[in-house]
């Protein structure tokens, strides 16, 4: 009886032997693992790569800055500037950018005033401002801004009327200093702003058309041009 309840029990002559303990740990053969290590052996056999020079690093900033948008040399060269870059490197780097085309501020320029002309409907003395405040020399910008015609600024500001004109409100009155100011922000002079609105709202209705046949606009854009000054 003593034999079967061993048997039973498993500590008799039959009973299962302990299995070994789990060993969860992943296979170190494994071909992944020896991947790993061959990867670690070759890099740590790599040689270290020498630092970079301050040439390479001023090169690296200006393309990552190109690739955003086309730069002025005067924005490069704020840019360099706030990453401590020396003035020494920053003008060689620039000059050699200049010499090979890849910064060209009075291709900039050009591109400028008609993007932001046809885009914004800005006129010359906005577009004026926007190229001194990215560095661009005040000769260069002149030529840029030659492009842009005395008769092409006035038909850009009449379009810019007839458009915020379809959905304005308020009495002519209203209306016409919103838009005249509206035109101002965007760089119109007085009198390029003010026949803009007058014609403009001559042709909408009666009423509008009796306020703006009212409106002299000469007198009125010297006006202007004296508070100003």
């Amino acid at each position: 009886m003593a034999g079967r309840r061993g048997a039973r029990s498993g500590r008799g002559w039959d009973a299962i032997p302990p299995r070994p303990p789990r060993d969860d740990s992943p296979d170190r053969d494994s071909p992944a693992r020896g991947r790993r290590r061959a990867r670690s052996a070759e890099a740590a056999d790599r040689p270290a790569e020498p630092p970079k020079s301050e040439s390479e690093l001023a090169r690296e900033i200006c393309l990552r800055q190109l690739a955003v948008r086309p730069r002025t040399r005067a924005e490069l060269a704020k840019v360099l500037t706030r990453k401590e870059i020396s003035e020494e490197v920053i003008a060689e780097v620039l000059d050699r950018y200049d010499e090979v085309g890849i910064i060209d501020d009075a291709a900039f320029a050009r591109a400028w005033v008609s993007s932001r002309h046809q885009g914004r409907g800005l006129a010359r003395r906005a577009l004026a401002n926007e190229l001194r405040q990215r560095g661009v020399d005040a000769e260069v910008a002149t030529e840029a801004l030659e492009t842009l015609d005395e008769d092409e600024e006035a038909a850009t500001a009449r379009a810019l009327v007839d458009r915020k004109l379809r959905t304005a409100t308020g009495t002519p009155d209203q209306v016409f200093r919103r838009l005249v100011g509206m035109l101002a922000r965007k760089g119109y002079p007085a009198g390029v702003a003010i026949r803009a609105v007058k014609d403009t709202l001559a042709a909408r209705d009666a009423e509008a058309a009796e306020f703006a046949d009212q409106i002299d606009a000469d007198a009125m854009a010297d006006h202007e041009i004296d508070s100003s000054s």
